[in-house]
Formats: structure tokens, sequence, C-alpha cells
């Protein structure tokens, strides 16, 4: 297990295929990406290209040209989704080839076309998203192939700990002078066994690393400030610990996508995770009222939560006070700046009355700001939101800027210049998002 969960991570730059016949374009389209962490190959021929498919293993966007002589653009692409089927392909083609780039999309798969002559900064955004893509798909192989290691693992795992119990048992019948040192010993054996398990959850996500940590000490210090018994507090210290162990269950392509993006039919199956994690450990009798509040910590105070509908104080009250530390923990790890804390918390007043027990607030608000002043770094910067009207020139967008629908409009990272922000102002005007643009300023 140990060398499972330290397996070394090599990131290699994603390569890009041009093809065109005309050199002149080649160029242009290599200069276009000389500042972007990417490799760059170019042929000037369907065939040629398909050579270099079979000879490269790690190229991930392929650009064609339509008007080739000996091979179309559509022909080649369609043969080379046979040879990289991951890849993601992208048609240059003139507004009098519109079929053939939709041919292009029916045969090839292809991922966009982009019409002659192209806009340098549309091509180049699309090039990102593409590369972005197809890192997912190759990282969400990778880990698909970790977690069927972890598995395995894993069943070893309980296997042993099933015959460990089992050996124990036996001793503590055949001699009762033992009997209170095993009983501790197989205590603590549990208490390990659900720290481990709850770190092995976060592998399947490297961003929420010690979610489980974190939202089960604010929980428990929530829980001590209101005085509760020792059992309610071990309940859920170990419901914290293990509230997303339901997820296991949750395929790998709907596990790593943002939950506002689910289609119905996946988020029916993201909804179930919380049944799922209560029946997972309700064999274990010590663990059944943490099983409990696994189940309800996804209820929404106004009762538009899952998976019971239930609300107010019909939800268990440490149910509530998870939901809490784990929409904290998940949102505080979104800003990268000195006023993340107070953010967070900004945020969390929100959803008060709505989704969260608004009792709670003055007692998660000390937690937080004592637990994550240590967890977070200084970096010296802000984020603020501001509408596009407040915008200044030099600002630094700290979060992709997308409109109302969804269409990414400027990447994070870009400094702001009088062209981004006169589009920003239409843009919100003709498709308003729900957020304003958030940037990095000097604290």
């Amino acid at each position: 297990m140990e060398e499972i969960l330290n397996e070394p991570k090599v990131k290699i730059p994603v390569q890009i295929l041009f093809v065109d016949d005309d050199e002149n374009i080649l160029r242009s389209l290599k200069r276009l990406v000389i500042d972007e962490d990417l490799g760059v190959i170019t042929a000037n021929s369907g065939e040629k290209a398909l050579e270099i498919l079979k000879e490269n293993d790690n190229i991930g966007v392929i650009i064609s040209d339509q008007r080739m002589p000996e091979m179309k653009g559509v022909d080649f692409l369609e043969k080379a989704k046979e040879i990289k089927p991951d890849s993601l392909r992208i048609l240059l083609t003139g507004y009098s080839d519109i079929n053939a780039a939709i041919d292009s999309i029916n045969r090839g798969g292809t991922y966009r076309y982009i019409t002659k002559p192209w806009n340098d900064e549309e091509l180049l955004q699309i090039i990102r998203e593409a590369v972005q893509r197809y890192s997912l798909i190759k990282e969400n192989k990778r880990l698909y192939e970790i977690i069927k290691k972890q598995n395995k693992e894993l069943k070893l795992w309980n296997d042993q700990l099933q015959y460990f119990v089992q050996e124990q048992t036996i001793e503590i019948q055949n001699n009762n002078k033992e009997l209170q040192v095993l009983n501790k010993k197989l205590k603590d054996n549990l208490k390990n066994t659900i720290i481990v398990f709850s770190g092995l959850l976060e592998l399947r996500d490297k961003r929420i690393m010690s979610h489980s940590k974190y939202v089960s000490e604010i929980s428990v210090k929530v829980a001590k400030s209101m005085n509760l018994s020792d059992e309610e507090i071990e309940s859920i210290a170990v419901a914290s610990l293990l509230h997303d162990i339901g997820k296991i269950g949750i395929p790998d392509l709907i596990f790593l996508k943002d939950t506002d993006s689910l289609s119905p039919e996946e988020k029916k199956e993201y909804m179930m995770h919380p049944v799922r994690g209560q029946s997972a450990i309700d064999l274990i009798e010590d663990l059944r009222n943490a099983g409990v509040l696994i189940r309800h910590h996804h209820e929404w105070y106004n009762g538009a939560g899952f998976p019971d509908k239930l609300k107010k104080d019909k939800i268990p009250l440490g149910s509530r006070i998870i939901a809490i530390a784990d929409f904290v923990d998940r949102t505080i790890r979104k800003f990268q700046s000195d006023n993340a804390i107070e953010l967070t918390l900004s945020k969390l007043k929100e959803e008060l009355w709505i989704r969260f027990d608004p009792k709670l607030y003055n007692l998660i608000e000390p937690s937080v700001k004592e637990v994550y002043s240590n967890f977070l770094p200084q970096t010296g910067i802000k984020e603020i939101e501001l509408y596009p009207k407040d915008l200044k020139v030099g600002m630094v967008l700290s979060r992709d800027v997308r409109t109302g629908t969804g269409v990414l409009l400027l990447s994070k990272g870009i400094e702001l210049n009088e062209a981004n922000i006169e589009n920003l102002n239409r843009y919100y005007k003709l498709d308003p998002s729900k957020n304003g643009v958030f940037v990095w300023v000097k604290s």
C-alpha cells in the first residue's frame, strides 16, 4: 500500500500536431503556441502525420487543414482517431467547407472546427481547453489504475482485519483477565482503520487532500463548544472523517466533475453516496450512530437537500455541524489569497437559513479562524469580486470568467487591458453571469 500511495506522477508536456501542406501556415501555428508548455510537431501531409502519430505516444491535440492535395483533413482525422482515440481533433476549414466540418464531426469525432482565417486569441484559447481536456482524460486513466491497485489492497486489509477481530474475540472469551487490554486495542485499531480509510478516499481527488481531517477538526471543536456528551462527540468525529466514504462507488467521470455540471442522471447517481456511506459502516454496531450522521450531511436547512428532504431540527445536529464544516473546507480551498477565511465565511453567511442552521454560525466562525489561520499561506494578495464596470487596467484575474451560459471568456491569470474590460462589460449585458469578476489585489 505504501508503494501505491507514493507512486510518482511525472509531468510530460502534451504534444500538439499541426498538419497543413502550406509551410507558411505551419510556421504561423507554431508561433501562436511558442509560449505554451507544449511539444510541437508539424507535418505537411496527412500520410506523414499518420506515421508521426504511430511513433509518438503523447500527442494530445491534432489540428489539421481540410484542403490538402493527397488526403483531405476529414479523411486524415478519421484515421487519426483510430490511432489516437483519446486525442482532441480540430479541423481548420474555409466558410465554403462547412459540410466537410460536419462530416469531420460525424466521422472523425472532431472536437471543434475553426473557420479560416482564424482569430489568434480564440484559437489559442481553444487549444488550451483541448490540452486541459486531454490532460484530464489521461489523469482519469491514471487514477483508475491506481484505484484498481488500491481496491486489491483494501480487500486484503479487510480480510486481514476480519481475521484479526475473530482471533481477538476468541482470546477475550477465553481470558477475562485481558478483556480491558484487548478491548482498548480493538478500539485503537478501529480508530486507526477509520483514519486510514478517510485518507484513502482522498487519493481519488488530490485537490482535497486532508479534507476529511479538517472537516473532523472543525466539527469536533464545534461539538465540544456546545458541551455535547463524549458519545455524541465521538460519533461526530467518526462521521466527519468518513462522511464521503460512499463516494467510493461513484464512477470516476462523475467523481471528478463539479456537482453543478452533472447531468440529471449523473446527479441522481451522486446523490446516492450518503446512503451508501451509511450502509458501508452499518454492520459495525459501534459506528451506527455515525452512519446516521453520514446519511444526512447533505440535507438542507430549508428541506431542499438529500436523500430524505429533512429540514431544520429534523436534521441530526451532528449532520448539520458536518455539513457546514464540509462546505467551509471545500470553499476555502478555492481562494488563494490572504482573505480566504473572510471570503469563505461571507459565502457561508449567504447560505444560512437555506442550506445551513443559522444558530451554528457563531460557533463555527471561531473554529474556522483557529483551524485555518496556520493552514493558509500568506500570499500578500487578496481576492475581491467586482462588477465589470469597476475593473481597472492591469488587474489580474484570480478565476476563469464565464458567461451565464458557461462560455469561457477569459482564463485565470490574465492581466486585464482596455479591450478585455470592454468585452467583459458587453458580455455581462448579453449573457449575464450570476457572479462578478474575481481579481487579485495587494493586501
